[in-house]
């Protein structure tokens, strides 16, 4: 356990492992109350950060985060025009594939306004013969003009075929790149960032938000880019068919619905827009959810809160569904509207054109023409007003992509030519301090020397601050004051991979991955040979099972090891480190897991691999570290003394307190 989570437990007053905060049972009559302030949906316009800390300081099963269970729900969008701007430049990266796409829609553009040209060409061809009372048929201007639609039409098709192939290459290109790049932004964010932020939240935005923006590239990209073409387009004709007819008026018809559809676009935009953005964050809650009950699965079965859990999910379900159902109507309404305004735009140059018809200022076909220049002219406007639902959803989803892209990196102020190889191990810390938290010090004035080849163990009751030391040791934290040093070189001057590879590091909690044993041994150094693998494995005492499976080495493992015990995690974890060969050793409760025999059998194996290097040993079993170099006890976020086991012993102080409850009846 991490001692941020520590330092949550002793906040929150639960013990270590346990839910925070567990709520009652739901037959207790004090149980509404309890999950009406845990569940309860608060509508509050927030920040991103606000929200966040928000969920992030909720406990129990179901967790926290963005949505009605995390307290909080985000409607406000921040910046749409600048979200675009930045969707546009990573298109832009594809520019060959834009210039094609343009270039096709173009062509496309143009088949598409030649139609009602040639449409009123072929009304043309047939006239009204006055000499002798009948029709009139030019047959074959009719032919011609038949023959070039039908040439139109097959081309036409063509080319929307090439550009709906294009654009979904272009859509394909663009997404990669963003999910890469977020891919490796999340890889290099701070760890302070994946401590604060729901891990379901992320996924979230990896998965649901990067597909919401790969929907609206190859669907409303080149709907909007024609749409605006033909719109350019069909106006120009109508303006060449209004002057060529002398009916000049009947280009302000054409266009006098266009006040009435901006500012139903804009009316009904208004209203659609807090519900997509509101969808998306709890799109992300929901995922969180769904991830923390997965990751927490047998505690929430071990106290019996199934059914809290399902209501939880429930609550928040409801409020998704709810607020979907609100997008889907206000982004629905938008068609129909649009719809009518164009259809009584249609009416009225259809009225206004016959006029002008009967007056001889216009002929029959040209009217034809006209028409269909007035349908797509008002046309495009009624699919972009279509296409803003799927437009506010992609906008939504990019917001939250482009939030953790925009998140500052970890920094790294390493500049120093120092290689692993230089690192020898002596460590300074002087006069530290450290807060997770501004107000709320963890560590306070700490002070330690650690000579090269050293075995120093670092002990002290729950929350003390012992692996916050790992943390600033590895630069998983910054230090907020004072200085630490190894061989003489301040820690932020050393860069982080020279830093993180000359430390190998075995953490309460086992990290595997879904690969076989011997890949997940061989993630301490990977280009270890197989025999380095087995004596690695052999060290830690992890051949003696591994060499009982049915495959060995070649055994896959399922998500984090899920398929072998905890103890056999933890040996896998400890002969990683072992294969590193580092030059810092970090023992973070690396054997809590394991039991007494197996224990005995890694400590020999560990004084062996000691030899030679700077450990660090932090434990809650004191019979673990008895033979070290320097016990060093923290209390309260000090040294509160340090020295060998029997020093300390003779001292009567906090050590001897902690010897006391562990081996003599919990007498203090």
């Amino acid at each position: 356990m991490s001692e941020l989570d520590e330092r949550k437990d002793i906040e929150n007053g639960s013990p270590s492992g346990a839910p925070d905060k567990m709520p009652p049972t739901p037959n207790d009559s004090a149980d509404a109350g309890e999950k009406k302030r845990l569940y309860h949906v608060e509508e509050k316009e927030l920040s991103d950060d606000e929200l966040r800390a928000a969920g992030s300081k909720r406990g129990g099963p179901g967790g926290g985060g963005p949505g009605p269970r995390g307290g909080v729900i985000r409607e406000k969008p921040k910046d749409a025009k600048g979200t675009i701007f930045k969707i546009v430049r990573y298109i832009g990266k594809n520019v060959g594939l834009v210039i094609i796409l343009v270039a096709i829609m173009l062509a496309t553009t143009g088949t598409s306004l030649a139609s009602p040209a040639i449409q009123g060409s072929i009304i043309d061809c047939i006239t009204v013969d006055e000499t002798n009372f009948g029709l009139a048929i030019d047959f074959d201007s009719l032919i011609f003009y038949l023959a070039l639609m039908a040439g139109l039409y097959v081309i036409n098709c063509l080319l929307t075929l090439v550009q709906s192939l294009t654009s979904t290459r272009l859509s394909q290109w663009t997404v990669y790149n963003l999910r890469r790049d977020l891919f490796e932004k999340i890889e290099y964010l701070p760890i302070r960032y994946t401590d604060t932020h729901k891990h379901g939240d992320i996924m979230s935005r990896m998965t649901n938000d990067v597909e919401s923006v790969s929907n609206a590239i190859s669907q409303s990209l080149t709907s909007l880019i024609s749409s605006v073409l033909t719109l350019i387009g069909s106006f120009a004709m109508i303006i060449y068919y209004c002057v060529k007819g002398d009916a000049i008026p009947l280009i302000f018809v054409a266009i006098c619905t266009i006040p009435i559809t901006i500012f139903m676009s804009g009316l009904l935009g208004k209203l659609m827009r807090k519900y997509f953005i509101r969808r998306q964050v709890l799109l992300g809650s929901l995922n969180g959810q769904v991830e923390e009950m997965v990751t927490g699965s047998k505690t929430v079965m071990a106290y019996g809160k199934e059914e809290m859990a399902i209501e939880a999910f429930a609550e928040t379900s409801a409020a998704y569904r709810e607020c979907s159902v609100k997008a889907t109507v206000f982004g629905g309404v938008m068609g129909p509207v649009m719809n009518v305004i164009n259809n009584f735009n249609y009416l009225l140059v259809a009225a206004c054109g016959a006029y002008f018809c009967i007056n001889g200022g216009i002929s029959v076909g040209n009217i034809q023409s006209l028409l269909q220049y007035s349908r797509q002219f008002s046309q495009p406007i009624s699919s972009i007003a279509n296409q803003y639902a799927t437009i506010l959803t992609a906008i939504a989803a990019a917001e939250r992509v482009f939030g953790i892209l925009e998140s500052e990196s970890e920094p790294d102020e390493g500049k120093s030519s120092v290689t692993v190889e230089d690192i020898r191990g002596n460590i300074e810390i002087k006069d530290v301090d450290f807060s997770y938290n501004k107000g709320e010090p963890v560590l306070k004035k700490i002070n330690l020397s650690v000579k090269q080849g050293q075995k120093i163990a670092i002990v002290g009751a729950t929350g003390s601050g012992k692996t916050t030391i790992v943390n600033l040791l590895t630069r998983f934290y910054d230090i907020d004051g004072g200085s630490i040093t190894i061989d003489g070189i301040p820690l932020n001057n050393i860069p982080k991979k020279v830093l993180r590879s000359a430390i190998a590091i075995v953490l309460q909690d086992t990290v595997l991955f879904s690969d076989t044993i011997g890949e997940n041994i061989r993630y301490g150094r990977l280009d270890a040979t197989d025999e380095e693998v087995v004596a690695a494995a052999k060290t830690s005492n992890a051949d003696s099972f591994v060499s009982r499976l049915p495959e060995g080495y070649k055994t896959q493992l399922s998500e984090s090891g899920s398929n072998i015990s905890q103890g056999q995690r933890q040996l896998l974890s400890i002969a990683r480190a072992v294969l590193a060969d580092p030059k810092i050793l970090i023992l973070d409760e690396a054997t809590s897991s394991v039991d007494t025999r197996t224990e005995m059998n890694i400590q020999e194996a560990m004084l062996h691999l000691m030899e030679g290097r700077t450990s660090l040993i932090i434990a809650h079993r004191l019979s673990t570290i008895r033979d070290a170099d320097v016990i060093v006890v923290i209390a309260n976020g000090h040294v509160a003394e340090a020295g060998n086991h029997d020093e300390l012993l003779a001292a009567g102080g906090e050590y001897y307190k902690l010897y006391q409850t562990q081996f003599a009846g919990f007498k203090t």
